[in-house]
């Protein structure tokens, strides 16, 4: 099981289309992906469970990763947010 901690700075954080292509890149890998923000932790799979994170610009989240791919799912997870999720 591999974690990152990473902070969001697109602008309108992880909501509506952002969420949309993190969770898109996230179903394309088969380990387990979770999200998780202050004391809560969601599917990374689920759009709703991401999107009930609120998380705004300049929110540090962490991303956790368990399964045969979990370290590339992590580091496509974090180019995606560092890229401001232009890197669809």
């Amino acid at each position: 099981m591999l974690t990152r901690e990473i902070t969001v700075n697109n602008p309108v954080g992880l909501h509506a289309r952002p969420a949309t292509y993190f969770i898109q890149k996230a179903n394309e890998f088969r380990c387990g992906i979770w999200v998780i923000r202050e004391d809560r932790q969601v599917n990374a799979k689920s759009l709703l469970g991401v999107l009930s994170l609120g998380v705004t610009k300049g929110s540090t989240i962490t991303i956790k990763a368990d399964g045969v791919d979990e370290q590339v799912a992590i580091d496509s997870l974090c180019e995606l947010i560092e890229s401001d999720f232009s890197a669809k």
